[in-house]
């Protein structure tokens, strides 16, 4: 295994973040954004809506990158060595659009316990401060979960627009990332993007979350698979690896998901958003 360097683990464990980390080259990016194109094309709406998630159940090429050997080697230094795929998702935004992530931690409402997890979040174009790159807010790791106002702005990419208020932008710091590169955050670091102001789409494909076997769902049910180690407490439901784009098994699977996925993300809330 070649994982993180000391000097990378103890950046981790400081600000509760590590990037760049060198994932995919230019052309498996590429890859990857010809792959997103091509459904968006040939079956409209299917990356739209709370079918954002789970992509790596309807493509065996999302699939591949979450058993990218580099990325796994690096999540393997954080949170040891028997790693499950928990779930993905896209965030894209397009030039011309209003699409942003407002200041928030993972942890909050997702259910998973401990917090043994890792999101891995793969840059599938270049992201950058002019066209909305994430920022996080070094250190914030270490505190508890803050509280998060649900918004449900229109044009906030998560589920409930759940916000950390009063986040001062100066003390946040931006992952610039070419294509093919990684980012490694902390479940309960605090991060937000802001606007695409470029003329090319924003894509990033998040694996969120790789999570260690002894992490349990206290909500719902996640659907997992493995990608390295033994798992000795099968607290969840695995999926099967997709054989073929769109396939109509690999679609029932992504549907079951979500469905449960969705139950999870809107818990004990009294409205639901469109993700």
């Amino acid at each position: 295994m070649t994982g993180l360097t000391t000097e990378q683990l103890d950046h981790y464990n400081s600000k509760g973040y590590i990037s760049p980390i060198n994932a995919l080259n230019s052309l498996e990016a590429k890859e990857v954004r010809d792959e997103i194109e091509k459904i968006e094309k040939d079956w409209p709406g299917a990356l739209e809506g709370i079918n954002r998630n789970y992509i790596h159940l309807i493509s065996p090429i999302f699939n591949k990158v979450c058993l990218n050997k580099n990325i796994l080697d690096a999540v393997e230094s954080i949170i040891g060595k028997n790693i499950l795929i928990c779930g993905t998702t896209l965030f894209i935004k397009n030039p011309n659009e209003k699409g942003f992530v407002s200041f928030h931690q993972d942890a909050k409402y997702i259910g998973l316990e401990p917090h043994n997890w890792v999101t891995a979040w793969v840059a599938i174009t270049d992201a950058n401060e002019k066209n909305g790159c994430m920022r996080m807010l070094p250190g914030s790791h270490k505190e508890d979960l803050k509280s998060h106002e649900q918004k449900f702005d229109e044009n906030n990419l998560l589920t409930r627009g759940q916000t950390v208020k009063n986040v001062s932008l100066e003390k946040t710091e931006p992952i610039v990332l070419k294509a093919g590169q990684v980012s490694l955050h902390h479940p309960t670091i605090v991060h937000g993007s802001g606007l695409n102001n470029s003329n090319d789409r924003r894509i990033g494909f998040v694996i969120q979350s790789y999570i260690g076997t002894n992490v349990n769902q206290v909500i719902g049910k996640m659907y997992v698979q493995k990608a390295r180690g033994e798992d000795k407490f099968n607290y969840h439901q695995y999926s099967k690896k997709p054989t073929e784009l769109m396939g109509k098994n690999e679609v029932t699977s992504q549907n079951k998901a979500n469905e449960e996925l969705s139950k999870i993300f809107y818990s004990g809330s009294k409205k639901i958003g469109k993700f």
